[in-house]
């Protein structure tokens, strides 16, 4: 197993990644310049994340995913639209938009705004570079496990199939739509990222021994993650506290015996 850890651009660092060679990336990039990030995204603009797009469809292996958390900011009493537009654009890149999933925030900030409900989700977009090569899809209790449910539609033929199915399983395919509460240790980040939202789509759409990406690495949350679940990991960070504060907490779950680079 391998870790890279690199202290950079991740728009110039991942064109030395050899392209399709990367099986999943989960990240959250700096959106609409809602948060600072110690000044680091003030270059953030359409023309940056576009090329970030198509470099990420570029490292991506055939059958891979990328995981994209974003949300949009209001402006002028309008929210920028912002998400859905990258979402557009990884799909004139070569992307699928394989599934338009919710983190909903069971413990949203409070607004002070008086004219909007208060926010509470984010989308997490999941493109996928071809047919899927992975999707070991999280199962949850069933409702009705064990019983035959009857039909209520009126088609003959569904009728006469619904009579004749299997009693209901155990479980069943989760929604799209994660309920997961805001991470409540920041570790000197302004926007953590929530170890269940990395922990869940890393199971969701790789395997153990696949390499998993994130180019907006912050403090680190996808590759402790990617480490325990026992994924090759390649982190990029822009800001030098921050990749500090990914290291540590990186290596800390590092197996010794694998093979560890870190650029700074």
């Amino acid at each position: 197993m391998k870790t890279q850890l690199i202290h950079g651009d991740c728009l110039e660092e991942m064109k030395k990644i050899p392209d399709g060679s990367v099986d999943l990336t989960v990240t959250s990039p700096p959106y609409d310049n809602l948060r600072t990030y110690n000044g680091n995204n003030a270059l953030w603009s359409e023309s940056v994340w576009k090329s970030i797009i198509e470099e990420l469809y570029n490292v991506t292996k055939p059958g891979g995913v990328v995981v994209w958390v974003v949300g949009d900011a209001t402006i002028k009493g309008s929210e920028t639209g912002t998400s859905f537009k990258q979402a557009l654009w990884a799909k004139e890149c070569g992307f699928n938009l394989h599934d338009t999933m919710i983190w909903y925030k069971t413990n949203p900030m409070p607004y002070i705004k008086k004219d909007t409900y208060t926010p509470a989700f984010e989308y997490m977009f999941v493109w996928s570079k071809g047919k899927l090569k992975t999707h070991n899809l999280i199962r949850v209790p069933s409702k009705y496990a064990g019983k035959i449910l009857k039909t209520h539609t009126t088609n003959p033929e569904s009728i006469r199939k619904a009579n004749k199915t299997k009693p209901t399983l155990p479980t069943k395919i989760g929604h799209n739509v994660w309920s997961i509460v805001v991470a409540g240790t920041n570790y000197g980040h302004p926007a953590i990222f929530p170890e269940k939202i990395a922990h869940d789509h890393i199971i969701s759409w790789s395997n153990e021994g696949d390499t998993v990406l994130d180019p907006f690495m912050g403090s680190g949350t996808t590759g402790k993650l990617a480490k325990q679940l026992n994924r090759n990991f390649i982190g990029i960070e822009l800001d030098k506290d921050y990749f500090n504060i990914a290291k540590e907490r990186i290596e800390k779950v590092q197996n010794k015996s694998e093979q560890l680079i870190i650029r700074e």
